[in-house]
């Protein structure tokens, strides 16, 4: 079968396929603890359960306008003015099928060939793939441990051609868990004004943040600055609402308009029973609450594993200050040898955790950190606290 050029270009997605490894292996009776979970593992809260159940039984189960209904768009206009001090219009939301899609689509209707993206890493694994799959070039600036992983608004001048179309944020971050500051905020921001770039701010994780840290959208620095930022947020990660599959973003018009062309010839509509499901996932009073539960629980869960790393020779890790990862520094096991073989890079590390310690963790080059490797804390803490132990008990068998 000959493929499109398009499909070859992309990668299958790593996190997708270490969590279908380590589920293969427990389907032949292998006990494997996974720590590559991309989602809560708390239960979607009963109030915005309830909305999806009403919502079938009044019939609201067909087509919904495409860019999503009035009453969503209003929850999330009002969300965006409480938690954000961002003022919008129902012609400036467009929402889709999760964060992931908002992103994509975005993508399709912005950039063309000789477009380049400007992308930090350690990134999220899908957003160099979407780049491309629009024909455009990602442009990859590391940044360091040392910086919180964060790009400094001199890396971002650097990067800065005459094909530079937009720089992409996501704070808090998915793999690293760090998240930018107000004043950070605001010298990026210089730098993408002076040069008229756009920013896409995927804001997915915003409520997961510990230790008092305050998320602050790049958008609400300034009108000027919200003109030039698309934010990017959703339901799953905030509302333990993955399989539900919504996700919105805000624009200007022209950008929403064009968007909502794109999906009119795709997907259509979101779910409109997930749709129903995340006005009340935005409004409700009960979801505060919940939040805050999960959390706090999450706080814990992550103050229990940098204990952990602080025991384990072999691994360093920054704490994060949201989302809900971890991304250790396996460097000093580099070199070490295995099976007769030299541990080169994380997928090696990953393939020894799972194969000698039955832990599944998703491997840092498919962030663009090779160093590293992502460990999920959205489990349990009895899996937390036995899967460090088998990943202590691993590294010492190992040996120069």
């Amino acid at each position: 079968m000959k493929f499109a050029q398009r499909i070859q270009n992309i990668q299958q997605s790593m996190t997708l396929a270490i969590s279908a490894k380590a589920q293969a292996l427990r389907e032949q009776g292998i006990d494997v603890i996974g720590f590559g979970a991309g989602e809560p593992d708390f239960a979607t809260p009963e109030n915005i359960k309830q909305a999806a159940i009403d919502a079938i039984h009044n019939n609201d189960t067909h087509y919904t306008i495409v860019s999503g209904t009035h009453t969503l768009k209003d929850a999330i206009i009002e969300k965006f003015d409480r938690d954000n001090g961002l003022a919008y219009d129902r012609k400036q939301i467009v929402v889709s099928c999760g964060a992931k899609h908002s992103f994509y689509n975005l993508a399709q209707v912005l950039w063309d060939a000789g477009d380049e993206i400007i992308i930090p890493a350690p990134y999220w694994v899908s957003y160099p793939d979407m780049v491309v799959l629009a024909n455009a070039s990602p442009v990859i600036v590391n940044t360091e441990e040392s910086s919180g992983f964060k790009i400094t608004a001199e890396q971002l001048q650097q990067a800065v051609t005459k094909k530079t179309r937009a720089l992409v944020l996501n704070s808090p971050s998915n793999p690293t868990g760090s998240a930018y500051t107000k004043k950070e905020l605001e010298a990026l921001a210089e730098v993408i004004l002076k040069n008229k770039l756009l920013v896409i701010s995927d804001e997915i994780y915003e409520k997961i943040v510990f230790d008092g840290f305050e998320h602050v959208s790049i958008a609400s620095l300034s009108e000027e600055m919200q003109r030039k930022t698309i934010v990017i947020n959703g339901a799953s990660k905030c509302f333990a609402m993955t399989g539900w599959r919504i996700g919105y973003l805000a624009a200007e018009t022209d950008i929403v308009s064009a968007i909502t062309k794109l999906q009119g010839q795709s997907t259509s509509n979101p779910t409109s029973i997930s749709q129903a499901a995340c006005a009340e996932a935005l409004t409700g009073e009960k979801t505060p609450g919940e939040i805050i539960k999960m959390v706090t629980e999450f706080k814990k869960r992550r103050d229990t594993l940098m204990d952990c790393y602080a025991k384990i020779e072999g691994i360093s890790c920054p704490k994060p200050v949201g989302s809900f990862y971890t991304f250790p520094d396996f460097s000093a096991v580099l070199g070490k040898q295995w099976n007769g073989k030299t541990i080169k890079g994380s997928l090696d590390v990953a393939e020894f955790l799972i194969e000698e310690a039955k832990v599944s963790l998703v491997p840092g080059i498919a962030f663009g950190a090779d160093n590293n490797l992502r460990l999920s804390f959205a489990t349990s803490m009895e899996n937390l606290n036995e899967g460090m132990n088998r990943i202590e008990a691993a590294l010492n068998t190992l040996h120069t």
